[in-house]
């Protein structure tokens, strides 16, 4: 009987340290799983930002506003646009018969 009660209680033994083995790795992987929720939660506050401040960034009179000032671009006017004609390319399209 004292076999069978010490074979009894090193299984006890064991499956204890298994058990608290289990529960330790548990515990990890829980504060492992909140530490990536966290990570989670500041990259999708830090995307909205991001995107909050590309719309802001790429407005049409902003857009505009950088072009001018810091690119001295101006609106096109028939006064300052310059007609470049192709003597060739025209001369090819009056010859080409007229498809209709």
């Amino acid at each position: 009987m004292s076999k069978l009660n010490l074979l009894l209680i090193v299984a006890l033994m064991a499956s204890s340290l298994l058990l608290v083995k289990t529960a330790y790795e548990s515990r990890q992987l829980f504060a492992a799983l909140d530490r990536a929720r966290a990570e989670r939660n500041q990259l999708d506050a830090e995307f909205k930002r991001l995107d909050a401040e590309r719309q802001a960034q790429a407005t049409s009179l902003r857009v505009e506003r950088v072009a001018r000032d810091r690119l001295h671009m101006r609106i096109a006017t028939p006064a300052v646009t310059a007609y470049v004609f192709d003597g060739a390319a025209s001369a090819a399209s009056a010859a080409a018969p007229e498809a209709r």
